[in-house]
């Protein structure tokens, strides 16, 4: 019976050992009133579990954008986010950073200016600044990176093009790079037709192919990447823009999987995309 017993108590404490000793990070929602906007807007914010105990230390940022119909909730409720950092940073895969995920839209899901919505500004000079004031974050170039999935790939591509000197690291996951006949985006309702207008006036393709030498060498200075499904109906966007960024020299690197336009890919996307991002912050 004691060895019984001995061997049941083995059993246990080597199953439980990998659970104990999993990184607990924490999941902040958190808000703040945009005057660009007009409205108080939330986010949520990804803590290492380093940043209670280490108060003086300040962290790489990820800025984590979420699809088109979607909001700052979606990365920690569908995206399984929190679980996949715990488990890569437990196994040291990738660095402990702070991962923040903002919310584009309302009524109106977009990330560029236009109208009365000028979300793009209000990245820029609103909550960038409050939430890297507010939290401990690296505020420099090298220490930030910037992803997202579907719509939110064009944001962080175009972010990334229109602000080399904010992002070390461009991510994209699914990129939604201009505009396209989905039935979820109805041109007979005229807030679908502001948003496909929205992503067209940002056509990706469009933008590289159209840059100057000049530009494009900015451009250069942003560690690019292309992650997407091979069943995916963003795959032909993202091969015209993999070969615009050829055309003008700027290196990126695309990442071509099985999968489709789903959350299963996305999550398996973060995961390959967080140690990336580690290993060039």
């Amino acid at each position: 019976m004691k060895k019984i017993v001995s061997l049941l108590t083995l059993i246990v404490l080597c199953c439980s050992s990998p659970l104990s000793a999993l990184a607990r990070g924490s999941y902040v929602v958190d808000s703040l009133e945009s005057t660009i906007l007009g409205e108080v807007r939330y986010f949520a914010v990804y803590l290492p579990e380093g940043y209670q105990s280490s108060p003086e230390r300040e962290y790489p940022v990820l800025y984590l954008l979420h699809g088109g119909g979607g909001s700052w909730r979606d990365w920690g409720r569908v995206g399984n986010m929190v679980r996949i950092a715990d488990r890569l940073i437990s196994a040291r895969e990738a660095r402990e950073m702070i991962i923040v995920m903002p919310d584009a839209g309302t009524t109106l899901m977009t990330y560029f200016n236009g109208g009365n919505w000028n979300f793009e500004d209000h990245f820029y000079q609103e909550f960038m600044p409050v939430v890297e004031s507010r939290y401990r974050i690296r505020s420099e170039k090298g220490s930030r990176a910037i992803a997202g999935l579907s719509m939110g790939g064009q944001g962080s591509i175009m972010y990334g093009c229109h602000r080399p000197d904010l992002f070390s690291v461009v991510y994209a996951m699914s990129a939604y790079l201009y505009k396209m006949d989905l039935s979820m985006y109805k041109e007979d309702d005229p807030v679908n037709r502001d948003i496909q207008q929205r992503v067209e006036d940002n056509n990706a393709v469009k933008y590289i192919s159209g840059i100057s030498g000049e530009d494009a060498a900015f451009l250069r200075s942003v560690i690019w990447v292309i992650d997407c499904g091979d069943d995916d109906f963003t795959y032909r966007a993202n091969v015209e823009f993999s070969l615009a960024m050829k055309e003008k020299g700027i290196p990126l690197q695309v990442r071509i999987f099985d999968g489709a336009h789903s959350w299963e890919y996305w999550q398996a996307a973060l995961g390959r995309a967080l140690p990336y991002i580690s290993a060039t912050l």
